[in-house]
């Protein structure tokens, strides 16, 4: 009863009896209701991890709601409070914290000469100042535990040069430097951060911007093509590089980036 009020007061959403699976571990995932998200809260659960979902999206709600090692905090990564919100419904609400995977972000696909202070702010308020919330406000109660695993979603824009992507690159090159300074900073504690570079995967994400151009479809064919696997990524292949990172199985990795690209990079 005392946790379930704890995380009623932090505002979050819980199913009944969401503690029944006691000491098992509890990951916040961010940008969990489509997408890599989405596969890798479902990747976590096969696990038996308990599971805060966060997304700005209200309708994260009813998604997890049949799900009782689910809490969802409904809220924005780039406003404090949700990071706080978020690793109370963990602490409060499960007892504990061992992952944090940043996933959420927006996309940009625009010449730099066209894009808007606006737009500038925003991916940088979703995609650097949201993981910098979200870490910061995490670390204490992991450190608490003995440590603990970060996993950061970045992508091959972070790490190579594409055209119209100098504003999404720039925030995703951005949370590369951020994850290996963290990674040194925080060894000592026992907690690891490591990122994910995926290239193109196949989510609303991708499709939603590709939907203004005159052939969506022979668009996204012809990416497809710059990778050498000759396709583009599932969610679910994303999802299990993350999950490894988060794993036991990673005990000696830290400060890394994995590509999970289909060899793009490697070209």
């Amino acid at each position: 009863m005392e946790a379930r009020e704890g995380a009623r007061r932090a505002g979050v959403v819980m199913a009944e009896n969401s503690a029944a699976d006691g000491e098992s571990p509890v990951a916040i995932v961010t940008g969990a209701a489509s997408g890599v998200g989405f596969a890798t809260v479902g990747r976590f659960r096969a696990r038996g991890t308990r599971v805060v979902a966060v997304d700005r999206d209200a309708d994260a709600v009813a998604l997890f709601s049949d799900d009782a090692g689910v809490a969802v905090v409904v809220g924005d990564v780039a406003e404090p409070g949700t990071a706080d919100r978020a690793v109370a419904a963990a602490v409060d609400g499960f007892g504990r914290l061992d992952v944090l995977v940043n996933n959420a972000a927006r996309f940009l696909l625009k010449p730099l000469v066209d894009t808007s202070l606006d737009e500038w702010d925003g991916l940088v308020a979703t995609n650097v100042r949201g993981l910098f919330l979200f870490a910061r406000a995490a670390l204490p109660a992991m450190t608490a535990g003995g440590g603990g695993s970060i996993v950061n979603v970045s992508s091959i824009s972070g790490l190579v040069g594409l055209a119209n992507q100098v504003a999404y690159g720039a925030t995703k090159g951005a949370i590369v430097a951020f994850s290996k300074a963290l990674a040194i900073e925080v060894a000592g504690a026992g907690v690891r951060v490591n990122v994910v570079a995926p290239g193109t995967v196949d989510t609303p994400f991708v499709r939603v911007p590709l939907r203004a151009l005159p052939d969506p479809d022979a668009t996204m064919r012809a990416i497809a093509a710059t990778h050498p696997l000759q396709r583009i990524a599932q969610p679910r292949e994303i999802a299990d590089a993350i999950l490894y990172l988060a794993s036991p199985e990673a005990s000696f990795i830290t400060g890394t980036v994995l590509p999970v690209d289909g060899g793009y990079t490697a070209q």
